[in-house]
């Protein structure tokens, strides 16, 4: 069973702070932001690199290009944020795009391109970006015009207010209320099936939907609990409303159609699972701030629309 962050784990995460930004280049280790200085673990070091590489395959193509370009959030603390001292990305889903570029590459080269929920599909297809590291949670639906490698990690949906807010603490108290979320995100099914006659307003980035949740625009935000964590504990305005009520996934994106790229990727997977690497990765993020170790990763494939 994937453990997801909890609330009372949450204290930790006054320290980070979010911003925007691009990352390319090495991952050296820097400093947490909030965290006095501290150095975090440059975990591409010794991380793998493939032997060989299919002639004429993606990867290959990749290699030759010396990036790999990573559809990916600017402003998601403890997934991918910029780090203001060392304008490094840093995070879950930034730490797994570097260990796979040195793995296709030999180097932790990566250019990270800023891709809303809405547009990641587009990215892919128009071959903008190789692979999406974004929170990505793997639905049928999706599968359709996406690949999907992994999944890599699992979170889960909660209910986030302003601070104070009565009347709201499950998904059925959503019944007849105004609820943000994000574009094109697992959120709307969610709300739809808990509560099928609230008022659903959306927009395309996590800070739009808090900006419009603290101007009273909705009475509540749906959206992942890895991302409201880190919002409520930088806002004190934002108040989470208890546990997620829904298991999400999150896959790799990858083009619709080049199973070779998939199966690459997941034996990619396989291996940094197995050596203790995907472990670390937890730790040098969300690790930071939840306490004990680190959850047994999600077997890969067992999320329909990554068969």
């Amino acid at each position: 069973m994937v453990r997801t962050l909890t609330t009372a784990a949450a204290v930790a995460v006054l320290s980070m702070t979010a911003l925007a930004g691009c990352s390319g280049g090495d991952d050296a280790s820097s400093a947490v932001p909030g965290a006095g200085g501290a150095k975090k673990q440059d975990l591409t070091a010794s991380a793998p690199t493939a032997a060989t590489l299919p002639a004429g395959s993606t990867m290959e193509k990749i290699k030759k290009r010396g990036v790999l370009r990573v559809g990916g959030s600017l402003d998601a603390p403890l997934l991918s944020q910029q780090n203001p001292a060392t304008k490094e990305v840093e995070g879950l889903d930034a730490d797994f795009g570097r260990l796979l570029a040195k793995y296709i590459i030999g180097a932790p080269k990566v250019k990270i391109v800023n891709s809303a929920s809405e547009t990641r599909e587009a990215l892919l297809a128009n071959g903008t970006v190789d692979v999406v590291f974004q929170t990505y949670t793997i639905t049928p639906e999706r599968a359709k015009q996406v690949a999907f490698a992994g999944p890599y990690y699992s979170s889960g949906l909660v209910i986030a207010t302003k601070k104070g807010e009565s009347g709201i603490a499950k998904p059925e108290d959503l019944k007849g209320k105004t609820v943000i979320a994000g574009a094109n995100t697992p959120a709307i099914p969610a709300i739809k099936k808990a509560a099928p006659d609230a008022k659903i307003v959306t927009f395309g980035s996590d800070p739009e939907c808090v900006q419009a949740l603290k101007q009273g625009r909705g009475q509540a935000y749906v959206q992942d609990q890895a991302l409201l964590l880190a919002t409520a504990k930088q806002d004190p305005s934002v108040q989470i409303q208890g546990q997620p009520f829904t298991t999400d996934p999150y896959g790799i994106g990858l083009k619709h159609g080049d199973a070779q790229m998939k199966a690459f990727v997941n034996d990619w997977l396989k291996n940094i699972q197995a050596s203790g690497l995907w472990s670390k990765v937890w730790k040098n993020s969300i690790g930071t701030v939840v306490q004990g170790e680190a959850p047994a990763p999600p077997a890969i494939g067992s999320a329909p629309g990554s068969e």
